[in-house]
């Protein structure tokens, strides 16, 4: 993982935030930096979902890379509320289900 952070909203959840790059032999684009978004009740239940999506390895420490606004709203509006993005600099890229994401992925892999 290279970073990430929450915000807590006003009805007490929190929007999760974490930019990882992705190991060589998996996902669609190996190697690249993803940012991936989760909402849930709290942050241990946002790294809950993500490690039982089979993404093990994932940690939350600091927060130096909160989501932004544009960030937050994205996830808000997704029924998943688990969304992503190769390029997590680029504005004009769209969000994606987290699904897309772990497609390529053999089963039980971490």
């Amino acid at each position: 993982m290279t970073g990430g952070g929450f915000v807590r909203l006003p009805d007490g959840s929190v929007v999760v935030a974490l930019s990882l790059t992705m190991p060589p032999d998996d996902g669609p684009r190996p190697g690249a930096r993803v940012r991936v978004l989760v909402h849930a009740a709290n942050r241990a239940r946002a790294l809950t979902r993500l490690r039982n999506l089979g993404m093990r390895a994932v940690y939350l420490r600091g927060n130096t890379e909160p989501p932004v606004p544009d960030e937050i709203t994205a996830v808000l509006h997704h029924p998943d509320g688990v969304v992503w993005r190769s390029a997590p600099d680029d504005d004009t890229e769209s969000w994606h289900p987290i699904a897309s994401l772990l497609r390529g992925r053999p089963a039980g892999a971490a």
